[in-house]
């Protein structure tokens, strides 16, 4: 098992498949892009899906998510997919996509063995998409949304990032489309994750605001469940059945019951979404590392994890890689 020095276990494997994206959101990287990852450090599929294996067989991982930057842009993904679930004990699989593409890979996807998907939804107007993004792809979104629904990866999560000024007006708009539509929306925080390092915490919209503009229109009452080390807090809208997620990373964080670790996609593993140290698989695997080797490594790189991400410790520090390199 991935225990760390705090008690908790990492069951969540995120899977970063490419740093690279076909959007710019601002909140992420400059309209200009980055500079990527060169493809002979990029994991190959053989080696993801060797990794991925020893993660689910021999380290008690549960769940594994593809992330990206833009994982659609894989192209071996629908085969990484069907090696995930061909493993046993088979794992729940999940992909994190802006949704661009999804329209032609869902079905496809599906009948490899994805189980869900969370797609990127911050507007619903394509003058601020534009703005938002710099690419005029909103309608790409919308029906990659639909073909998602239609290829039953449900629940289908919708992932909103309100900016002051910008969208914040567009929390109710985006809860009843998706209320409409039977997506599942879920709202978070701005992070401190730019390729900028332009973050500013006042102009955060808070998890406090998301609610309180959400109240104006709705009648939101906790969910009972238990939260566990799911990141969302669970509200009922107008009574049931259907609900909305708050994800207060920065203003009500869930460090204590984290169960994730990060596999970015030139190999090293992240035991923090903040960490600012990472550790090397990619290099022992190519150097012939055995798998008990490899999962060694792995626990003690879980082992460090820090008991919380210190955004509010005086002396915090962005990580380098942005949330494009690291995978969401």
């Amino acid at each position: 098992m991935l225990v760390d020095d705090h008690g908790r276990t990492a069951t969540d494997l995120r899977v970063s498949l490419t740093d690279r994206c076909n959007l710019r959101c601002s909140y992420c990287m400059p309209p200009e892009g980055l500079d990527w990852l060169p493809k002979p450090e990029l994991l190959t599929d053989e080696e993801v899906v060797r990794l991925v294996g020893i993660g689910v067989t021999e380290l008690g991982i549960t769940e594994v998510r593809f992330t990206g930057g833009e994982p659609l842009l894989r192209r071996g993904l629908p085969g990484l997919v069907a090696e995930a679930a061909a493993l046993r004990p088979r794992p729940e699989i999940s992909l994190t996509t802006n949704g661009i593409g999804l329209d032609r890979l869902a079905a496809p996807l599906a009948a490899a063995g994805l189980d869900r998907v969370n797609v990127s939804l911050d507007t619903l107007d394509p003058a601020t998409f534009r703005r938002l993004a710099h690419r005029d792809r909103l309608a790409d979104v919308l029906r990659g949304l639909e073909a998602a629904h239609a290829a039953g990866l449900a629940p289908v999560k919708v992932n909103a990032v309100l900016m002051r000024g910008i969208n914040d007006h567009e929390a109710v708009p985006l809860l009843r489309y998706c209320l409409d539509h039977g997506y599942r929306l879920r709202f978070i925080e701005q992070m401190p994750l730019d390729a900028q390092h332009g973050w500013d915490r006042a102009g955060m919209i808070t998890a406090d605001e998301i609610l309180d503009r959400l109240g104006a229109a709705f009648a939101l009452v906790p969910e009972d469940a238990e939260r566990g080390s799911a990141p969302a807090e669970s509200f009922l809208v107008d009574g049931g059945p259907d609900r909305v997620g708050v994800i207060g990373s920065v203003t009500r964080p869930f460090c204590g019951a984290c169960d994730r670790v990060r596999l970015t996609a030139d190999g090293q593993i992240r035991n923090c979404l903040f960490a600012t140290e990472e550790s090397d698989l990619r290099g022992a695997l190519r150097a012939g590392a055995s798998d008990a080797e490899l999962a060694a490594r792995w626990r003690a790189a879980v082992g460090r994890k820090r008991a919380g991400h210190g955004i509010d410790d005086p002396g915090f520090l962005q990580p380098v890689r942005p949330m494009s390199a690291i995978g969401g």
